[in-house]
C-alpha cells in the first residue's frame, strides 16, 4: 500500500477551470413544494454502505425514501471468492466482483421485503467524458433502489496503481474494470478530476437531500506494520486507502456541486451530508445493542450468499466470506458499531428575544438558521455561509442572548502536495435574534495540514462567569480547550491535562456551583475534567458517545441499549444512538435519544414519551425552556419539524 494516501485527502485544483467555494452569506436555497427526499450513497466498496452507514441507511429506506447507492471501485480484490473450509477456487477478479454485486442485489431486494432472487432492472448510464457505469433498479411498494457501479481497481497489497493512487497523482489515468455479465462493455478511463466530475454528474442527476461517504479524514490509529497489513489499513490510520480516497472524491464532489450551482446562477442545492467511520469500529467499544445489531448483520448474510444457493448468476451468489453467521464471529468486528465522523445533534437550538425557536444547522456545506414562525412552524433556511463546513455546528449562548456557532471549516481542499487543512471557524451574532458578524478562524489546536484533519465536532458552553470554553478532539486524540473571556478575547488553545484517548462526541454541562464540567468516551473508561482540570476517580466504560446535564454523566455501556444515569442507575431511556440532556426546574434532568427503530423519545418528569408518528429524522435536538420541553427534529428533506412530548 502506498503511503502517499495518508498524508493526501486534499483535493487537487482540478485541470478544467471549476468555481471555487464561495462561504459569503446570503445564498437564495433551492425551494419548491413538494421536495421529496432521497438518499445518495458514495462507497469504494460493495458492502461499505452495509458495514458502516446502517442502521441509518436502512431507516430511511424504511420510511420510504428512494435510495441510491455508488460503489466507486469494482471490489474484484484479489478476484478470490474464498469461504473458510472450502478448497480455494482460481483468481477471477471478473466473476468476483459480479458475485459481489449479486450480493448486494439479493441484500437490498431483502431489504425492500421481496424474495432474494428478484430480477433487477439492469442497464448502462453515461456519465460523460467517455465514462459508463452500471445501473441496477429496483422497486417495490413504492420503495426504490438504484445501485451504480463506476468499476474503478481497488487497492491490495501488490497493487499500488489503485483508487489512492488516482486521488494523488494528478497524470494518473485508470481503465475501469468490466465485471462478468454486465451491462457495460467500455466502462472508460478515470484521471482525477473525470472521477471528481463523474461523482459531481451522479450528485446533479439525483439531487439527494441526504448524502452518506465513508470518512474523508481517518482517525489516527498506532500500531506495527504487521497488524496494519493483517487488518487492511493505511500506515498509522484506522481505515483502508480505497475508504479515504473514496470519500475524499466524494467530498471534492460535494464542493465542487453546490459552487457550481452557485455558480451557474442556481439556489443551493438542500442536502445534508454525513461521513461514517470504517474500520475505526474495530479499535473501540462496540457502541449497537443486540436488537439493532442483528438487524444490521442481517443485511449482510444475503450479501454473502452461499455457493449452493441457484440465485441465477453464473459468477457467483454473492461473497462468500461473508455469508452465514460470519458477520458476527470475524474478530474485527466491524458490524458491531456504527460510528459518525462529526457526531452531534445536527442542530443548535436557541431562543430569539420575542420567545420563538431558532434553529442553525448545516445544509449544501453552508450554516443556515430556520426561525419558527407559529409554534412548530418553520420557514425555509437563510444562508450564513461559510462553507464548505462538516455537518455538525457546536454553539454557545452569550450572557446577552447572542448567539455563538462553531464549525469545522475544510479551510483548504488543494492539490497533490498543496496544503489540505481544517480548521475551527465562529460565526458571532452582532445583536440578540438579529444579524451576525463576518465568519472568523479560529485554527487548529494542532500544527500542520494532515494532524488539522483529526479535528473533532466543537462542543462549547457559557459558564456563569461569562466565559465561553471551546473544546474538541485533537489529532493526538485527546480534548483541546480554547476560552473566550467575557470581553470577546480568545487565549490560546491547550490541551488537557492526562493521557486521556477519547472518542469524539464531547458533553459538557455547568453544575448548581458555576462549574464546567467536560465528558468523553475514553478507550477504557469515560474521562472527565471540571473546569479545564481532569477529575480524580475511576468511570465506567462507555460503549458510545455520551450526555452530561447540570453535571451528570449519561452513558451506555459497550454493546448495551440501557442508558446508566449519574450513579450508574437506569435512567429509563433504552435504545441507541447518541443521546441529548438538559436541565428543567420544574422537570428535572430531560432526556432525548431513539429507541432500536430510531423512533425519538423523551425521559422527562418520570415518563417515557416516544414519538411514533410523522417524517424521519436525520438531527433532532433538544430545548427545555418557558414552553416547556420541545423537539426539533430535521427531515431527510432539509425541513425542521418540532415535537412537544
Amino acid at each position: 500500500m502506498t503511503t502517499a494516501l495518508v498524508t493526501g485527502c486534499s483535493v487537487p485544483a482540478p485541470r478544467r477551470t471549476s468555481p471555487a467555494a464561495d462561504p459569503a452569506p446570503g445564498k437564495p436555497f433551492a425551494g419548491g413544494e413538494p421536495r421529496r427526499a432521497s438518499l445518495l450513497q458514495i462507497v469504494a466498496h460493495p458492502d461499505d454502505d452495509l458495514y458502516f452507514m446502517n442502521p441509518d441507511a436502512q431507516r430511511l429506506l424504511d420510511a420510504g425514501v428512494p435510495l441510491v447507492s455508488v460503489y466507486v471501485t469494482a471490489g474484484e480484490h484479489t478476484g478470490v471468492n474464498r469461504i473458510k473450509g472450502m478448497p480455494a477456487s482460481p483468481p477471477d477478479r471478473a466473476a468476483y466482483s459480479s458475485a459481489r454485486r449479486q450480493g448486494l442485489r439479493q441484500s437490498y431486494a431483502r431489504a425492500l421485503g421481496l424474495p432474494l432472487f428478484t430480477p433487477w432492472r439492469r442497464e448502462a448510464l453515461a456519465l460523460g467524458g467517455g465514462r459508463t457505469a452500471e445501473r441496477a433498479v429496483l422497486e417495490h411498494g413504492g420503495r426504490r433502489v438504484e445501485l451504480v457501479h463506476l468499476d474503478l481497481p481497488m487497492h491490495t497489497p501488490r497493487r499500488y496503481t489503485a483508487l489512492p493512487s488516482l486521488w494523488e497523482d494528478r497524470g494518473l489515468e485508470l481503465s475501469a474494470h468490466r465485471s462478468a455479465g454486465s451491462p457495460v462493455t467500455r466502462p472508460g478511463p478515470y484521471d482525477h478530476d473525470g472521477l471528481v466530475a463523474a461523482l459531481t454528474a451522479l450528485l446533479r442527476r439525483y439531487r439527494p437531500t441526504v448524502v452518506h461517504t465513508l470518512d474523508p479524514d481517518p482517525d489516527v490509529q498506532p500500531g506495527s506494520d504487521a497488524n496494519r497489513r493483517r487488518d487492511s489499513e493505511q500506515p498509522g490510520y484506522s481505515d483502508h486507502g480505497d475508504h479515504t480516497a473514496a470519500a475524499c472524491f466524494a467530498w471534492a464532489a460535494l464542493v465542487r456541486w453546490v459552487a457550481e450551482e452557485i455558480r451557474d446562477g442556481a439556489p443551493v442545492p438542500v442536502f445534508t451530508a454525513t461521513a461514517f467511520r470504517g474500520y475505526y469500529n474495530r479499535h473501540w467499544p462496540k457502541n449497537l445493542p443486540p436488537g439493532v445489531l442483528a438487524g444490521k448483520a442481517a443485511r449482510l448474510v444475503p450479501y454473502g450468499g452461499d455457493p449452493s444457493w441457484a440465485c441465477g448468476n453464473p459468477s457467483g451468489c454473492g461473497d462468500y466470506g461473508v455469508g452465514g453467521g460470519r458477520p458476527l464471529t470475524n474478530r474485527k468486528g466491524w458490524v458491531r458499531s456504527t460510528h459518525r465522523r462529526w457526531p452531534g445533534p445536527g442542530l443548535a437550538l436557541g431562543q430569539a428575544p420575542d420567545g420563538r425557536l431558532v434553529a442553525y444547522g448545516v445544509l449544501g456545506l453552508r450554516a443556515v438558521r430556520f426561525r419558527e414562525g407559529a409554534p412548530g412552524a418553520w420557514g425555509g433556511p437563510e444562508d450564513l455561509g461559510g462553507g464548505p463546513l462538516a455537518p455538525v455546528l457546536g454553539s454557545a449562548v452569550l450572557p446577552d442572548g447572542r448567539a455563538l456557532l462553531f464549525g469545522v471549516r475544510f479551510a483548504a481542499l488543494e492539490g497533490h502536495g498543496g496544503p489540505n487543512r481544517r480548521e475551527v471557524v465562529l460565526l458571532e451574532q452582532r445583536s440578540p435574534g438579529g444579524p451576525f458578524l463576518a465568519w472568523r478562524g479560529l485554527g487548529s489546536p494542532d500544527r500542520g495540514s494532515d494532524r488539522s484533519r483529526r479535528l473533532g465536532a466543537p462542543v462549547a458552553v457559557t459558564a456563569p462567569d461569562g466565559r465561553v470554553r471551546l473544546y474538541v478532539r485533537n489529532a493526538a486524540r485527546g480534548v483541546a480547550e480554547r476560552v473566550r473571556e467575557p470581553d470577546g478575547g480568545w487565549g490560546p488553545w491547550r490541551t488537557l491535562p492526562g493521557d486521556a484517548v477519547v472518542q469524539d462526541g464531547f458533553a459538557v454541562s455547568t453544575d448548581a456551583a458555576g462549574r464546567t464540567h467536560l465528558y468523553a468516551a475514553g478507550r477504557e473508561s469515560v474521562r472527565h475534567w471540571v473546569d479545564g482540570r481532569e477529575a480524580p476517580g475511576a468511570l465506567p466504560l462507555s460503549g458510545s458517545t455520551v450526555a452530561s446535564a447540570d453535571g451528570g454523566l449519561y452513558h451506555r455501556a459497550p454493546a448495551s441499549a440501557r442508558l446508566l444515569g449519574p450513579d450508574g442507575e437506569d435512567a429509563g431511556l433504552d435504545g441507541y444512538g447518541e443521546v441529548r440532556a438538559a436541565r428543567s426546574a420544574a422537570l428535572g434532568t430531560v432526556l432525548l435519544g431513539t429507541d432500536a427503530e430510531g423512533r425519538p423519545c423523551v425521559r422527562a418528569g418520570g415518563r417515557l414519551r416516544t414519538r411514533a408518528a410523522g417524517p424521519a429524522a436525520v438531527a433532532a435536538a433538544l430545548h427545555v425552556g418557558d414552553r416547556g420541553v420541545t423537539v426539533v427534529g430535521l427531515g431527510p428533506d432539509g425541513r425542521p419539524w418540532s415535537w412537544r412530548p
